[in-house]
């Protein structure tokens, strides 16, 4: 059986979730059986001429979905069967501005209660992992970097916090896609306009982290909630500009 699939992507951007989907069709056609071991990154990266961090990337997507898991020292490997239920992290299931509104409103139900139950249970050490994380987050923003990472691991560290397996699980199973805000075009925002915005989202998050570091159900319950609508305020905006242009 062969399973290797060369392809060139045509949207450099997007090389990683090419390659997500690429692997996961292989997975649910049987190329790749529960247990069976994926190339390494190496090996995947010659085959289709990407880097290894391309394909370090698409893995990490792969395992939140819970397709395959990585043993240390041993390899990577496929972990069940295609499962048939909707999977919410797939790319080609939020494509336009109003499919990420309806997602936002599926996340202000849940994670404003994640944020008040983290505030109540998490542990010192999660608190100062995720003050880490969002510092990293608020330099990414100053230097003008791409925070997503930043941006997930915030909110999957809050879920994790809460101490319920399926706040977790939830957030992995979204991976990346739970953020947004970096797949739209942000070109014609004005230097005023975009410090404008960089400034609420770092407010934002600080008033989440904050609310959990004094242990503030209400008060965490609360930031969650209206961080999450204003993004759903800012994407209805950027709705009204663009009158449903895919994402990039």
């Amino acid at each position: 059986m062969n399973k290797t699939t060369t392809t060139t992507p045509q949207r450099p951007a997007s090389l990683s979730q090419h390659l997500v989907k690429l692997l996961s069709d292989q997975i649910r056609d049987g190329q790749y059986l529960a247990g069976d071991q994926l190339p390494t990154e190496s090996e995947i990266g010659r085959q289709h001429g990407i880097s290894r961090s391309v394909v370090r990337e698409a893995f990490s997507q792969l395992q939140a979905r819970g397709m395959i898991e990585r043993r240390r020292g041993a390899g990577t490997f496929v972990t069940e069967p295609p499962s048939d239920r909707l999977d919410l992290a797939d790319p080609e299931l939020v494509n336009t501005a109003q499919e990420v509104l309806q997602m936002i409103e599926l996340r202000i139900c849940l994670e404003s209660e994640s944020a008040a139950m983290a505030a109540l249970n998490r542990t010192p050490e999660q608190m100062a992992e995720l003050q880490k994380v969002n510092e990293a987050f608020l330099d990414a923003l100053v230097k003008g970097e791409d925070n997503t990472a930043h941006d997930f691991r915030f909110h999957q560290l809050i879920a994790e916090a809460t101490g319920n397996r399926y706040f977790k699980e939830f957030i992995a199973h979204l991976g990346k896609a739970l953020i947004p805000r970096n797949r739209f075009r942000q070109a014609r925002l004005s230097d005023a306009a975009r410090a404008s915005l960089l400034l609420r989202l770092e407010q934002e998050h600080k008033d989440i982290c904050n609310a959990i570091s004094r242990q503030d159900a209400d008060g965490a319950r609360t930031a969650m909630r209206m961080h999450l609508i204003n993004s759903r305020l800012r994407v209805k905006h950027l709705l009204s500009q663009e009158k449903e242009s895919p994402l990039l």
